[in-house]
């Protein structure tokens, strides 16, 4: 990496490394007893009603981004993340493997960079807390300059909550004024980073020189077949489209309907407050969502319906919860294709499955590729199809993507608010980020009864041949 810090940046993060090692230390010897006590005071302290609710209004405040009754939702996800937690051993032994003479030790991975987005300042220092301090880890967060002083105070509250505890309050520390170059040092100076936010963010996260979790771009995708129960799958997407008015990577963004309910979709989707977008009103909304290069337009991420259209040139009813826009193009140069971000849905008519298909392979190809898509069906051929094919690395069946992809308490996925995209999306992890990836393992090999099939078995037809 290019060194793009000085040292007076160095001289600012160097005492918060070493006051987060000192912390690590004199919590190195809890048991996981007092451990998973601290997790739940850390939980309760963070995803409490009355605390949450008024960290999202000062979000909101700062940032001029979401709304508060989606972004109120998001405590949900902190008590699942304590509930996954709790759930798992982390400290000691983790796990015995008898018939393999494996034992599992798990350990700190140390002192963590947490680069917290914009759209998460309430949600993703108890998320990455939970699970660090489940671990042992220290944690400094490194906010977004435009949600900065949020952040800041949702980690006074971690911090609070710990020395209640008795526990150092210095396990979590953050960035007062963030910085570029702050950022970098604090990348390159510790052990490992979290990095949940734009590409560029990640992208200097992989370049620190350190170990990093990165996140990819998203570009959401469902499939609605002729099978799908059209009203659960219009208020589904409604739930997930509108969810902090459409901010989250996971928000569903192009929808592939079967032309057999196709009007059917669409005319459910106007009882769940989609706004049907005409052609001329389409083009206009095009030229302000994004740029002459394809690059979205930071005024209208994460807005209601009635701005965009205000910002397009035309009114919508005030009952109105998203745009619904009826597009047939795919392509790099076709920017309903793209990732949205807002409360904006496309719509696409499809013929037959492996047109569906198709069009999947090709929206993925604009962008996405690696995050998620789904599918709502009863058709378990077509739900196969779609996973083979699909290059993601998560795919919800009959379920709001925003509300599962990152585990719900009606799923199996495990509970995060960062989400690896694998090599598709650049990443090295293509699982939901959570507790194994906060922890070192150590695997203790004790000598088992031996363990080597005969040749013959193994090389099957090839054994003894002489051609091959």
């Amino acid at each position: 990496m290019v060194k793009e810090f000085s040292e007076v940046e160095q001289q600012l993060i160097d005492p918060m490394i070493e006051r987060a090692r000192a912390a690590m230390h004199e919590v190195k010897d809890y048991d996981q007893e007092r451990v998973d006590r601290l997790c739940r005071a850390l939980g309760w302290a963070t995803a409490n009603e009355k605390t949450f609710s008024r960290i999202v209004q000062m979000s909101i405040a700062e940032s001029g981004l979401g709304d508060p009754e989606g972004r109120k939702e998001k405590r949900n996800k902190i008590i699942g993340v304590l509930r996954d937690a709790l759930r798992q051993k982390s400290v000691g032994v983790i796990e015995e493997l008898p018939e393999k003479g494996i034992v599992k030790y798990g350990k700190p991975a140390g002192v963590i960079a947490s680069l917290v987005p914009t759209t998460n300042p309430e949600l993703t220092p108890p998320y990455t807390g939970i699970y660090a301090l489940k671990c042992l880890d220290a944690v400094i967060f490194s906010p977004h300059p435009r949600s900065r002083r949020t952040t800041y105070e949702m980690v006074n509250v971690m911090r609070e909550a710990l020395r209640r505890q008795g526990a150092p309050a210095d396990l979590f520390q953050c960035i007062e004024r963030p910085s570029i170059p702050l950022t970098q040092c604090l990348m390159a100076s510790c052990d490992l980073t979290l990095a949940t936010g734009g590409q560029p963010m990640v992208r200097a996260a992989y370049s620190s020189g350190k170990p990093a979790y990165g996140v990819g771009a998203g570009n959401s995708t469902m499939v609605i077949d002729e099978t799908a129960d059209i009203d659960i799958a219009a208020r589904n997407t409604r739930i997930s489209k509108t969810s902090d008015f459409g901010s989250g990577c996971s928000a569903d963004g192009n929808i592939l309907i079967d032309s057999r309910v196709y009007a059917q979709m669409i005319e459910a989707l106007i009882r769940e407050g989609g706004y049907l977008a005409n052609a001329d009103e389409a083009a206009r909304i095009e030229e302000v969502l994004w740029d002459e290069h394809g690059h979205r337009t930071p005024d209208t991420v994460a807005c209601p319906p009635q701005v965009i259209a205000t910002r397009a040139g035309f009114t919508i009813p005030a009952d109105r919860r998203f745009i619904i826009v009826e597009n047939d193009r795919i392509g790099k140069e076709h920017n309903y294709s793209r990732e949205k971000l807002t409360t904006l849905l496309a719509v696409y008519r499809y013929e037959g499955f492996d047109q569906a298909l198709e069009f999947v392979r090709r929206i993925y190809e604009v962008g996405g590729k690696g995050h998620s898509c789904g599918i709502y069906s009863h058709n378990d051929d077509h739900i196969d199809r779609l996973a083979r094919l699909a290059p993601v690395s998560r795919m919800m069946v009959r379920q709001p993507q925003s509300k599962a992809n990152a585990g719900s308490f009606t799923n199996g996925m495990p509970m995060t608010s960062s989400l690896g995209c694998g090599i598709w999306g650049g990443n090295i992890t293509n699982e939901n980020i959570h507790l194994k990836h906060f922890m070192n393992v150590t695997w203790v090999s004790r000598p088992i009864p031996m363990d080597r099939p005969p040749d013959a078995e193994l090389f099957g037809e090839f054994y003894n041949s002489e051609t091959w």
